[in-house]
């Protein structure tokens, strides 16, 4: 390097031997001196960091299974049984990475079965980018079909996957999600392990119609049952009207649960940009199972884990995108519990502090008109992300995801949505201040409720007193399950109106057991046929996703834990405050006092037994939706992979 003037150039010590001075032998000896020491360090240090990248690779957890330099007996016969099906000896041996496919489709959970497809494309793109594949079952999970509720299947798959994450030689894992609970539980166990990880989503099903009315997934069922119950439609007409709504591979096409928790563990930065959305038939389905595929590698090789990607930033980014996409109302659940896994501190008050005051953006049943198919074809969520960006809506833009860049650069390129009905600009939403409200009282110390789906008659109805905005009165009417429900709604004994608030207890991850959803409750008939469809709703546990009642929900302590919902009776009158964020028992405190010690006198709230190990098991250890319904005991192992990097040989 050189310059004019003669002043100590910013590369060395040594004044410049250009311009109007004389040349000083000396100092140019003294530079080249320097020059050469510089050399030899870089030299040392490319050579010490090849080393390192030799010393990396062959710290792939796997070869202390297939390749344990120190004990080549037990490497033998670790490699041996995966000989059997035609892996071969140089390929087990070679430091290639070895990443699971954990798979969760089967017969048995028709919503993620067609993953026994996009698997052969992870496994493709898995080769291509010098991985080993190896695929293993998951613990299935069937939203619709699984009894009493799938709900208690979460915390079951999610041991099993960690236990064999644990045991197995893998260094990095493609998580098959899809239907509900099987990305929560997937997360929570990636969580744990802490090894590389991605996830891909099965896909939402495609439009169903009825004559050129779109038909979305379990939206339809409640609607449907409506119907029935007023007498509209019959059995046949009931059945056919909710089946349209399934029509093809995939899971359900309505931002309900699914939907939610997909888009969500994109948001974290656990899934490739764009792919929650894409239908299960279409053929970029396929194309991003194989980039899935090849991503992970990458992953392994750059150690990129759970750990650096779900960072507090990143939940703080899924609550502000599940409030514009109209998410679920089982999300705070999953989130949370994934967040203790990962030992990010998250819990309600986050969700209505970071995600009330967003609006909502996304016009897809329940909350809006369309469905997932027109989601996807409007931008998918870096549409949405654009549209937050735009804004300065997004708190942290640069979080990192799973390729290594920040959300930011997963936004829609474009910079808004295809299709202004389905994604809307952030200054002309569906509705303002549409998040979760997080809840409290004498009643419940914790519930949620999600206002995206208050409709007109519900605000008119209940929250459009000037005097009083925003809140109401009501006497309730309690229904100790489904089973009372159903018994009992139709009775005019209860004295259910049009004013009259619905409470269903005893349903909640001890009372059921495992937190059903069963608030999806509606008006007795003769109500209906007058078009009464808002009602007040209040429960200790779930609703569907899918669902478009604004009830109060996941309401903690549950009456089978002693919450104050168990000491309710027929004719007690609420108070209900959502500028407030209170619900209120209205009783003396020395009534309450009174009722409670009668409660503990006759035994406590009756529930029902457990009828397997596995329930049983469920009810001893789990906490309450509030926290995230998750197992204390298990919240303590994290990290795993960091703190075990193996287990111990087995022979």
């Amino acid at each position: 390097m050189s310059c004019d003037s003669g002043e100590a150039c910013n590369d060395c010590s040594s004044p410049c031997a250009s311009g109007s001075h004389p040349v000083d032998i000396e100092d140019l000896t003294k530079e080249l001196a320097a020059l050469r020491s510089r050399t030899k360090e870089l030299e040392e240090k490319i050579s010490k960091g090849n080393n390192q990248a030799s010393t990396s690779a062959s710290k792939l957890r796997s070869t202390r299974w297939f390749n344990e330099r120190n004990n080549q007996a037990m490497s033998a016969l670790y490699v041996d049984r995966y000989l059997n099906y035609g892996l071969t000896y140089e390929e087990l041996m070679s430091d290639k990475p070895i990443v699971g496919i954990a798979q969760s489709g089967s017969d048995l959970a028709p919503c993620n079965r067609y993953h026994l497809e996009t698997a052969k494309r992870v496994r493709e793109g898995i080769v291509a980018a010098g991985g080993i594949a190896i695929e293993f079952p998951t613990h299935p999970i069937q939203e619709s079909s699984r009894r009493p509720t799938a709900t208690l299947d979460r915390n079951l798959s999610y041991l099993t996957l960690v236990e064999m994450l644990h045991a197995y030689p893998f260094d990095g894992v493609v998580l098959l999600t899809g239907c509900d609970k099987t990305t929560p539980a997937a997360l929570m166990a990636a969580a744990t392990m802490n090894i590389p990880a991605i996830c891909l989503n099965v896909g939402p099903m495609l439009n169903g119609y009825m004559g050129k009315n779109l038909i979305g997934s379990g939206t339809i069922l409640w609607k449907a049952r409506e119907l029935h119950a007023a007498g509209d439609i019959d059995d046949g007409q009931m059945i056919d009207m909710v089946t349209r709504g399934t029509p093809s591979a995939g899971h359900c096409n309505t931002m309900g649960t699914a939907s939610t928790m997909n888009a969500l563990a994109e948001a974290l930065g656990m899934a490739l940009p764009g792919s929650a959305a894409i239908p299960a038939p279409y053929r970029e389905r396929l194309q991003i199972a194989y980039k899935t595929g090849t991503q992970i590698v990458e992953m392994v090789r750059a150690d990129r884990k759970p750990s650096d990607i779900m960072t507090r930033e990143a939940f703080e980014n899924a609550i502000v995108v599940n409030t514009a996409i109209g998410g679920s109302t089982n999300a705070p659940i999953h989130l949370n519990a994934v967040a203790k896994h990962i030992g990010v501190r998250l819990d309600l008050n986050d969700w209505d502090n970071l995600g009330y005051g967003q609006p909502l953006l996304l016009n897809v049943q329940p909350a809006g008109e369309y469905l997932c198919e027109e989601y996807y074809r409007a931008g998918g969520l870096p549409a949405i992300i654009a549209e937050l960006l735009a804004h300065k809506a997004l708190p942290h833009p640069n979080a990192i995801t799973c390729t290594g860049q920040g959300l930011a650069h997963c936004a829609k390129e474009e910079g808004q949505s295809w299709d202004r009905r389905v994604i809307l600009p952030y200054d002309k939403p569906m509705k303002t201040n549409a998040g979760f409200l997080h809840l409290t009282g004498n009643l419940f110390d914790s519930a949620i409720m999600k206002t995206s789906v208050i409709s007109e008659e519900f605000q008119h109805k209940f929250l459009s007193n000037q005097q009083d905005p925003n809140a109401f009165e009501g006497k309730v009417c309690v229904f100790d399950g489904p089973e009372d429900y159903n018994a009992r709604l139709e009775d005019p004994a209860t004295g259910i109106d049009g004013r009259t608030i619905l409470v269903m207890r005893g349903v909640g991850p001890l009372g059921y057991p495992g937190a059903a959803e069963v608030v999806n409750m509606h008006a007795p008939a003769r109500l209906l046929k007058q078009g009464v469809q808002a009602m007040p709703c209040i429960g200790d546990g779930r609703q569907s996703g899918t669902s478009g009642s604004p009830s109060i929900l996941n309401a903690s302590p549950e009456a089978a834990a002693g919450g104050n919902l168990a000491i309710l009776k027929d004719g007690d009158r609420l108070r209900i405050d959502l500028n407030k964020r209170t619900v209120m028992l209205l009783l003396d405190d020395q009534e309450l006092q009174k009722r409670r010690e009668s409660l503990e006198q006759n035994g406590g709230f009756k529930v029902p037994e457990s009828q397997t190990p596995w329930q049983d098991i469920f009810r001893r250890e789990v906490g309450p939706l509030s926290e995230g319904m998750v197992f204390p005991s298990a919240v303590k192992f994290q990290r795993l992979a960091q703190k075990y990097p193996a287990p111990r040989d087995n022979h």
